[in-house]
């Protein structure tokens, strides 16, 4: 497995033919957030890689979601009658949080001010964002929690795939029409949430339990604005983004099938891991949320990423991920019924093994384009060599020629 090649051939050469090609219409992005990130690069001293900043950004989320599954591992700390997260800790939580949303605005510009944009960039970036997604939702979660103040855990389960399939929707739209339009939910969370964490510390989680507006809870906001802003802005703008690509003929999908593939994956995991809690013996999902949370989560980064590696090579995106055979004989062998250990322990080994599939898949990826792509950098780099060395020899030369005839005059 350590040399298994997950990047075909055809896709190294689609590779090979890749340009980027996005589009950002967010007001705030474009008014606010690029100015500063304009100035925050600047910073940065030229010697530091994009990919490590990109990297950094993802470690800081990865620790704000172990953070807080230290001070609430149940989602059970912001409910009436239990010990709170301290509110040094939301401090911590909103600065990494826009720390690191900072960090993934900067990369790009870090690559273009260097002159180093790779499309290996551009799928580090967004793989690690497909990843991300998992972690931002269940950390979130924890300012409310569970508890008769809070979200069921089922709720947020269901939020959660509203956050990946919005997420996803991007990169089905590049997928066929070639263009990454950026969506604008993902500005509007990230400086939302950095805000109301830091707000939390200030005014605690109590402040939370009391009504919005008559009886609308905060709660009830907090499910409506991620609803909302999938059905409302994310998915219409995502089918105008394509009917304008059809209306165009620049699709690059003409049937319909070939058009909703990357979708069959998704969708067979939500109806797997739905199934698995609806027949769990054990209430699965009630006895260990966060682990469940991660298990999905991770099993979709793995099936974006495969997406990502399609749309950017123009390869067909596969219509099955094999991480699903695996879930599907767990969820049929829960359904035959066993033991809440043993439910427990094919939850946690089903994460591991995920975990460890999809670490590996990104991995291997990353080494097989770093091969792919070596050779031609060091024939680049030699070319430059014997480019400069020739204009140097001639402009020694020149200077040779030019002082003799002086020393002649």
């Amino acid at each position: 497995m350590a040399g298994y090649e997950y990047v075909s051939p055809e896709q190294l050469a689609g590779f090979d033919k890749y340009k980027y090609s996005a589009l950002d219409t967010n007001p705030l992005s474009l008014y606010i957030m690029h100015p500063f990130w304009n100035t925050v690069v600047k910073v940065f001293p030229t010697w530091l890689a994009p990919n490590l900043i990109t990297f950094s950004g993802f470690l800081l989320v990865v620790f704000n979601f172990l953070l807080m599954a230290y001070f609430d591992p149940d989602f059970y700390a912001s409910a009436p009658g239990h010990k709170h997260v301290p509110d040094w800790v939301w401090i911590v939580v909103g600065i990494l949080n826009f720390t690191a949303y900072t960090l993934d605005g900067v990369d790009g510009k870090q690559a273009r001010r260097t002159n180093s944009s790779t499309p290996l960039g551009e799928l580090f970036d967004h793989g690690l964002d497909s990843w991300s997604c998992v972690y931002f939702v269940v950390t979130v979660y924890s300012i409310f929690g569970r508890g008769s103040s809070g979200v069921s855990v089922f709720v947020l389960y269901l939020l959660l795939w509203v956050v990946l399939f919005s997420f996803i929707l991007s990169h089905w739209e590049k997928y066929n029409t070639g263009i990454l339009f950026l969506p604008w939910g993902y500005d509007i969370s990230q400086v939302t949430i950095s805000f109301v964490y830091i707000v939390t510390a200030i005014v605690g989680v109590e402040a939370w339990y009391e009504p919005f507006l008559f009886n609308f809870l905060y709660r009830d906001l907090f499910t409506a604005m991620i609803i909302g802003c999938a059905l409302c802005v994310t998915l219409p703008m995502s089918l105008l983004n394509f009917f304008r690509s059809y209306k165009n003929n620049t699709l690059k999908h003409n049937s319909v099938y070939e058009a909703m593939v990357p979708f069959f994956s998704p969708c067979l995991l939500f109806v797997l891991s739905t199934a698995w809690i609806l027949q769990s013996p054990s209430d699965i999902l009630e006895l260990h949320p966060r682990v469940f949370y991660f298990m999905v989560g991770t099993a979709f980064a793995n099936i974006t990423c495969q997406l990502i590696v399609c749309q950017m090579s123009s390869t067909r995106c596969p219509t099955f991920n094999w991480l699903l055979v695996p879930l599907f004989l767990v969820v049929l062998v829960v359904n035959l019924g066993v033991a809440s250990y043993i439910e427990s322990i094919l939850l946690y080994t089903l994460t591991a093994a995920f975990t460890l599939a999809h670490i590996h898949y990104g991995v291997r990826v990353v080494s097989n384009l770093q091969q792919h792509w070596f050779p031609l950098i060091l024939i680049n780099s030699e070319m430059k060599v014997r480019e400069i060395f020739k204009r140097n020899l001639l402009i020694i030369v020149a200077g040779r020629i030019w002082g003799y005839s002086l020393n002649i005059g």
